[in-house]
């Protein structure tokens, strides 16, 4: 019943798929460009006319009472980060649980301009051995655009800038804000470095 009224909804409202999707197969999803509340609603009017369950990652806490039910019905996967300490690690174990699971991720990580993506979904896709399949939400067509799925093989700066070249093609809600620069792992680690050394100063 939800199924066929969000197809009618995405009807009403203009918007329609492009490119095919298995839903027999586990997968880590990336979904952008991220840059408007609106994703979020499209979003969830989208994933609920595909009928097919994918989750979202979220704190434990916001899955006990009285609202944990909520959040489970919406497709919500608690992590406990005092159980897993690597949230690659705990990711991996839900699609151990469940080899239909599919996982759903922003790699931008918030809706305000970036630079660089997070590599989170990538390192997941890797440890589950799953495939990565790009969607982009693309405002200036109302097209949800299903791409082909991606096999990561561990070759992550081809692999995530091959991921980006597709994202360049899709317009945002707000396209000013979507400006993806190319995977740099060298960038990435400098970047991790002066965290690091920031949290050493802030300790001594």
């Amino acid at each position: 019943m939800i199924n066929t009224l969000c197809i009618r909804l995405m009807r009403l409202l203009g918007w329609t798929f492009e490119g095919q999707f298995d839903k027999t197969q586990s997968c880590v999803m990336i979904v952008g460009s991220h840059t408007s509340n609106w994703d979020f609603i499209i979003g969830i009017i989208a994933r609920s006319a595909l009928g097919t369950k994918i989750h979202f990652l979220g704190k434990h806490q916001l899955f006990i009472a009285p609202w944990g039910w909520l959040f489970r019905a919406m497709g919500g996967s608690p992590v406990d980060r005092r159980r897993h300490n690597n949230l690659v690690d705990a990711a991996a174990q839900l699609f151990q649980q469940d080899p239909n699971y599919k996982l759903a991720l922003a790699p931008e990580g918030t809706r305000s301009p970036v630079t660089r993506w997070k590599s989170g979904f990538y390192h997941i896709a890797v440890k589950a051995q799953v495939d990565i399949v790009p969607v982009g939400l693309d405002f200036g067509r109302k097209t949800i655009v299903l791409s082909p799925p991606l096999t990561p093989t561990g070759n992550i700066e081809t692999e995530m800038n091959q991921l980006m070249d597709f994202y360049r093609t899709i317009t945002g809600y707000r396209p000013k804000k979507s400006q993806i620069t190319s995977y740099n792992p060298q960038l990435n680690a400098i970047k991790y470095y002066n965290a690091l050394s920031r949290l050493c100063s802030a300790n001594t």
